[in-house]
């Protein structure tokens, strides 16, 4: 069955703190919000992306764990969310302990492919991985089952520093068990307009990336930070903030790559 029905972005940085779970939910949102029907798949042990999209805790009976275990598939685990077109897998704890169960699997880092190679997965036009903040199984198996990565980065000093570890790390992900894995973007996040560092950080970054930067911005912006403690994106929170007509922007920017790279296929 072709996966080029539908468009898998592992959304990873191996630093915490970078704006990657927020990223993921409201590219989500602003995808969803003009038709596109998309599911977001929660890696993360934490759960953020879960949480931010409003499912509680005690109604994860079921998640990414029992997908990537092969006991459950995406129509028996899937939540609905707050809004319409976007659905989640949701993560529970029990990923701490994945890592240990599957090391010694020699399909342990295809699981999530296998997982996604169904009609179920299929349905969905997008499917957005959000991963850990660090490269481990769950990490690979992310990046072995996307089509592309787009990475948040943060304007922060040591940001082209980690951003180069991840790049090697895609690129070793490349050679390995994904030959088509690329690069979707490199999306610039708490950007503050006013700091001469973060303004030094995205001219160093556009200087040695070029075109696979956004040209979109996503400033630092309190209404998207309070807005996953109301178990809403951002875009739903307060549609007018900055934050989120950032993101509205960044997924025009996505849809535009998307064309055209089917264009040059």
């Amino acid at each position: 069955m072709s996966r080029d029905k539908n468009r898998i972005i592992t959304i990873a940085n191996q630093k915490g703190g970078v704006g990657k779970t927020t990223t993921a939910i409201n590219l989500a949102t602003a995808l969803a919000a003009i038709g596109e029907s998309v599911l977001i798949i929660d890696l993360d042990p934490q759960g953020n992306a879960s949480t931010g999209l409003g499912i509680q805790r005690r109604d994860r009976r079921f998640s990414s764990y029992d997908l990537m275990m092969g006991t459950h598939t995406i129509d028996t685990i899937v939540h609905p969310t707050v809004v319409p077109n976007l659905s989640i897998i949701p993560s529970t704890m029990d990923l701490l302990g994945l890592e240990m169960e599957i090391s010694r699997q020699s399909d342990r880092v295809f699981r999530l492919k296998k997982a996604l190679g169904t009609p179920e997965a299929l349905a969905y036009s997008y499917i957005l991985v959000d991963c850990p903040p660090s490269f481990n199984l769950l990490t690979m198996n992310a990046m072995a089952a996307a089509h592309s990565v787009l990475v948040p980065l943060q304007c922060e000093f040591f940001a082209l520093e980690g951003l180069s570890q991840l790049l090697e790390t895609v690129d070793q992900i490349r050679q390995s068990v994904n030959p088509q894995l690329d690069i979707q973007g490199i999306v610039l996040t708490m950007f503050d307009s006013r700091n001469n560092l973060a303004q030094q950080v995205v001219s160093d970054v556009r200087t040695h990336l070029g075109e696979k930067v956004y040209h979109t911005l996503i400033p630092r912006n309190v209404r998207v930070s309070e807005a996953p403690s109301y178990g809403k994106p951002a875009i739903l929170y307060d549609l007018k903030c900055a934050g989120s007509q950032a993101y509205l922007q960044l997924a025009s920017e996505v849809i535009q790559r998307e064309r055209q790279r089917k264009a040059a296929a």
